[in-house]
């Protein structure tokens, strides 16, 4: 298998139920896809008896994920980062707090020349302020992207991470847009 493809980073406010069931808030594109990192720190713990290793265990504790992409808008980077926007214009405070939000990505891979695309969701993740560097242009053009960094947590029934392979790049993004689907609300006749 070899990955050929990154496309299609949706996003969606997570609310989280007592028993970590996430309900999401309906499925946002935050921009063009340019690349994903998810590095994942694990739990490691050993335990030696009569000079042996007689139990170990590695389990996932948190993770990172950076994502670059083309460009930014204030109403998503409010969105994702607890900012407010009021009249076009965005005012981050030293007491926002970003909210935890789902993440999903469609990756292209091929196998035995055949084209297959991998969906992964993070369930529950939160962004932090990026930093940002500006250049002057010079004789030639330079492209500057945007990198958004967070922190990939599992929600309160241990789930972190699901994938799942689709044969056409419409029904992965289907998949994505149906898990991060907003519940319907309840007309109640007022």
């Amino acid at each position: 298998m070899a990955k050929i493809g990154l496309n299609n980073f949706r996003y969606a406010i997570l609310t989280e139920a007592q028993d970590g069931t996430p309900t999401y808030g309906g499925a946002k594109t935050p921009a063009k896809a340019i690349s994903c990192n998810v590095e994942i720190n694990n739990n490691d713990a050993s335990l030696y008896a009569d000079d042996s290793l007689a139990e170990s265990d590695t389990s996932f504790n948190n993770g990172t994920v950076t994502i670059g992409i083309d460009k930014t808008d204030d109403t998503t980077m409010a969105e994702l980062l607890g900012h407010t926007v009021t009249d076009g214009e965005m005012v981050r405070k030293t007491t926002d707090v970003a909210p935890y939000v789902g993440l999903a990505r469609v990756i292209t891979e091929m196998i035995n020349n055949v084209l297959q695309y991998r969906v992964e969701i993070l369930y529950k993740c939160k962004f932090s302020e990026p930093s940002q560097e500006d250049n002057t242009k010079g004789e030639s053009v330079e492209f500057n992207t945007y990198e958004l960094e967070g922190t990939v947590n599992a929600l309160a029934n241990g789930d972190w991470s699901k994938t799942k392979v689709f044969t056409t790049k419409a029904l992965a993004i289907a998949y994505i847009e149906s898990e991060f689907q907003a519940p319907e609300t309840v007309n109640d006749g007022e």
